[in-house]
C-alpha cells in the first residue's frame, strides 16, 4: 500500500536508489564565459559587495583583476576611462 495515498500526486515526492539530493550551487562559484573570475581566490564581486564600493570602484577592480585573461590593455584602458570618469564625478561632489 503506498504511504503517500491521501497526499494529491503533485505533492508526492518519488523516493528511487538513483534519486540524489540536489546541491545548491552559489552564483559567486560559477561564471558564464571564461574562468579569470572563477579562478580567483575571491571574485571582483564579492571583494566589492564586502567593500561596500561603488558601480565605478568596482568595474576598475574588475578589468584590472582580469585584463592579462580576458582583453589585455583593452581592459586597462576600460579601467582607466572609469577612473577618469570616478575622478569627474568626485570633483562635481564637492
Amino acid at each position: 500500500m503506498n504511504s503517500n495515498a491521501t497526499t494529491p500526486p503533485a505533492q508526492q515526492e518519488s523516493h528511487t536508489e538513483e534519486t540524489k539530493p540536489i546541491q545548491q550551487v552559489s552564483a559567486t562559484d560559477t561564471q558564464i564565459g571564461g574562468d579569470h573570475y572563477t579562478k580567483l581566490a575571491i571574485q571582483p564581486m564579492q571583494y566589492s559587495m564586502e567593500n561596500g564600493l561603488d558601480a565605478l570602484q568596482h568595474t576598475v577592480i574588475k578589468y584590472v583583476t582580469r585584463f592579462r585573461d580576458k582583453n589585455g590593455i583593452e581592459d586597462l584602458e576600460k579601467a582607466k576611462h572609469c577612473i577618469d570618469m570616478l575622478i569627474e564625478f568626485e570633483k562635481e561632489q564637492k
